[in-house]
């Protein structure tokens, strides 16, 4: 089975702080996700420890929301959120390089979320989780590009 978790890196010729402010943004995550088409606060969230957020998700054939907590949010540093609370940690982290920052997402498939899809999937969980897992793989390194050409674009 492939690994639960996967990340990737990229450099932008932008500021910690900058990128960091456009990738804690949900409302843009349409602009650089090929899988989440739109994400929008719930109540008067923001980017903030504790908030939650809705995203839409499309892929051929099936269309689907989530609702995510913030569960990291240091300016800067660290955008983070897991899916439906414990199922899926997503995060951005950031450290500054060569005048610019390495932004790197990662994606852990979380216990909780192994066990959803199994009540959920039965006999098809492993296949599931597998495409998934495959889309994450394929789908971190898509979104850091739309993000560094992005934040580079001003």
């Amino acid at each position: 089975m492939e690994s639960r978790t996967h990340s990737s890196s990229v450099v932008i010729r932008s500021s910690p702080e900058a990128v960091y402010d456009l990738v804690s943004d949900v409302t843009r995550t349409g602009e650089w996700s090929p899988v989440c088409r739109a994400c929008w606060w719930d109540g008067d969230g923001s980017a903030q420890v504790g908030a939650w957020f809705t995203g839409r998700n499309e892929v051929p054939g099936r269309t689907w929301e989530t609702r995510s907590e913030v569960v990291a949010a240091d300016r800067g540093r660290e955008f983070a959120w897991v899916v439906g609370g414990n199922l899926v940690r997503w995060a951005f982290t950031l450290q500054p390089e060569d005048g610019g920052t390495r932004l790197t997402e990662s994606w852990e498939f979380l216990p909780a979320g192994i066990d959803l899809f199994h009540e959920r999937y039965g006999e098809a969980a492993d296949r599931e989780i597998a495409d998934r897992t495959r889309a994450a793989h394929e789908g971190i390194p898509a979104t850091l590009d739309a993000i560094k050409r992005i934040a580079e674009a001003g």
